[in-house]
């Protein structure tokens, strides 16, 4: 029996916290929880940097990243969850959220408790925003090869895509701030520029909040360019199975995640 594709994530099971919270930032939203592998698992000497969706609104926090978060962790990895401003929020939008994405990152590349490399995985608009990074002169400012590369979970990598198709009900605007073709538009858009460090896109064959299209012209622009990106669709998943581990879909999230590290 087929199960209808998920709009929504899944209701969340009850959380231990975090091992700590730092911020890196003076705003509340900008922190990010750090996540240890427990107790018997051997540990990886590298950090994923998880980076929530919800079309960067105020609505959508990083709490519907902790399942995964937890998964990851169980894995063996060190787990930092940024906490970002968003859409509705003072400073949320372009460029606050970005300027957001880019002291998040420094501020893990450079937390002494956080082993490199680190990853950065992103879903849905936390997919745009690690693809955006990726692109970034600064992405290896003072840690060179301390970003192994980014993982985006059916991310919305072509906002010029995500907003013909109205996806989140014109999300794309909202979080830009104005119209397609302006400078803050080019500025916020992975297609303006070609990736730094190595980029996989993982999609859902069944996602009917952000379908796999979103990334054809991306995958297409970089693979011209010379770029290291790879894509992958998974049958049967949908929006939300890439980032719930009880999912056959988060195998290959995890096979994504360690393929990329040295």
């Amino acid at each position: 029996m087929s199960t209808a594709p998920r709009s929504e994530p899944a209701p969340l099971p009850p959380s231990s916290p975090p091992a700590a919270t730092r911020a890196y930032g003076a705003d509340p939203a900008q922190v990010y929880d750090v996540r240890l592998p427990p107790p018997g698992v051997i540990p990886l000497h590298a950090t994923v940097l998880v980076v929530h969706g919800g079309f960067w609104r105020a609505a959508y926090d990083r709490a519907h990243a902790e399942p995964e978060a937890r998964a990851f962790a169980e894995a063996g990895y060190t787990v930092a969850v940024a906490e970002y401003r968003r859409v509705g929020m003072p400073g949320g939008g372009v460029p606050g959220t970005l300027d957001d994405v880019r002291g998040v990152i420094t501020a893990v590349l450079a937390d002494p408790e956080l082993p490199q490399p680190v990853v950065l995985v992103g879903h849905s608009a936390g997919g745009h925003l690690v693809t955006w990074a990726a692109a970034q002169p600064w992405i290896a400012e003072g840690h060179p090869g301390g970003v192994a590369g980014a993982v985006a979970l059916a991310g919305v990598v072509d906002l010029g895509a995500a907003d013909r198709m109205q996806l989140g009900d014109g999300a794309a605007r909202a979080f830009v701030g104005s119209d397609a073709g302006s400078a803050a538009w080019a500025a916020a858009d992975p297609m303006s520029s070609h990736p730094r460090v190595p980029v996989r896109l993982i999609w859902g064959d069944e996602d009917d909040v952000v379908p796999a299209a979103v990334g054809d012209a991306y995958l297409a622009q970089a693979r011209a360019a010379g770029a290291d990106v790879r894509s992958e669709v998974i049958r049967g998943a949908d929006h939300f199975a890439l980032i719930d581990p009880t999912a056959p879909a988060f195998r290959s999230v995890l096979a994504t995640v360690h393929a990329l590290l040295p």
